[in-house]
């Protein structure tokens, strides 16, 4: 076996774990609030969760060109695939990290903040960078993380007032039950739309890692490489992720059915607006989250755990900052085999 071969094979056997974490650590943007407020059972919220991950991962590759457009050129040859590998490792073990305290994180934040990390290490050594990254970190990193929290937060809190006023005259116990149904529909569109989104992340990686070795051509997508991701996120979504899930329905914000259907069709329309709209990749994580806080924020009673709150915001402003140095780190250590 050659050298590249051996690489090829490390980035798509690590892309397949980064692959599993995303369905796994964000299952709870569509399963926490229908768990939570009791419209669907734990173990269907994740069925129907895996199902439309999956479908949404599938649906991506009608999108995966215009995204690749968008972002940067990784080298070809062995440096190409040891800058993949070592941005796979560092945004997989932070995210393993957030996942054990149980805060909700961007994987597409913490994947290119690595990327950008592992090529400022090959830049320092001499090698070749990432074409274009300083560019895809500042449009696709830092201003949707300035922008997408605070747009879904302003949306989420401004929709409840439609939703109260459609309700005054209803008894509080049939909004419930309208509200839960409508929570059933709400998860399956955000787990959709985050395999619509997020689906197009591991295929363009693994897509960028074969053109790397040279096995396929620039603007090829082989079958079984949408397959491949779909298969992966859905697998992860099954496991529930279930630390962040109870972090977003019972420590984070207290939330009725209403609230809770208002902030996922919410977050579920802003990701697909992203995908489809604006080819732009924003986070399941950030969009859900915010959107959560905003509908919770509209209340007459305080439902937001500012402790925790504070500790999400601190921990999605670290993303950047520790996963550039962890790529950086583990470029200069997997460097040897350049």
């Amino acid at each position: 076996m050659t050298l590249i071969a051996f690489l090829l094979g490390a980035v798509i056997v690590t892309a397949a774990t980064f692959a599993f974490l995303n369905g796994f650590r964000d299952a709870s943007a569509a399963v926490a609030l229908s768990v939570r407020t009791r419209a669907l059972t734990p173990s269907i919220a994740v069925l129907l969760a895996s199902l439309f991950n999956c479908l949404g991962a599938v649906a991506s590759v009608a999108l995966t060109a215009a995204f690749a457009d968008k972002i940067f050129m990784v080298p070809t040859g062995r440096i190409g695939l040891i800058l993949l590998l070592a941005a796979l490792i560092s945004s997989c073990l932070w995210g393993i990290y957030l996942w054990w305290r149980g805060f909700p994180s961007s994987s597409t934040h913490a994947l290119i903040s690595s990327l950008g990390g592992a090529s400022l290490g090959s830049a320092v050594i001499g090698y070749a960078p990432v074409d274009g990254i300083n560019a895809t970190m500042f449009t696709l990193v830092l201003l949707p993380l300035l922008i997408s929290p605070l747009v879904a937060f302003v949306l989420g809190f401004a929709a409840v007032y439609p939703s109260s006023w459609a309700a005054r005259n209803t008894a509080p116990n049939r909004v419930n039950r309208r509200a839960r149904q409508l929570q059933s529909v709400a998860g399956a569109a955000v787990a959709f739309g985050h395999g619509l989104q997020d689906g197009q992340r591991t295929t363009a990686v693994v897509l960028f890692a074969l053109v790397a070795a040279g096995s396929i051509g620039a603007g090829e997508i082989p079958v079984w490489v949408v397959v491949f991701t779909a298969a992966l996120l859905a697998l992860g979504t099954l496991f529930g992720g279930w630390r962040i899930s109870y972090t977003l329905g019972h420590r984070l914000v207290r939330v009725d059915p209403m609230r809770g259907s208002v902030a996922q069709m919410l977050g579920a329309g802003l990701l697909f607006v992203g995908a489809i709209g604006l080819h732009m990749p924003l986070s399941t994580t950030h969009t859900v989250t915010a959107a959560i806080v905003g509908a919770g924020a509209n209340q007459r009673f305080s439902a937001t755990n500012g402790r925790v709150l504070l500790k999400i915001a601190l921990a999605w402003i670290a993303t950047p900052v520790v996963c550039v140095m962890l790529g950086a780190l583990f470029f200069l250590a997997l460097s040897p085999l350049a």
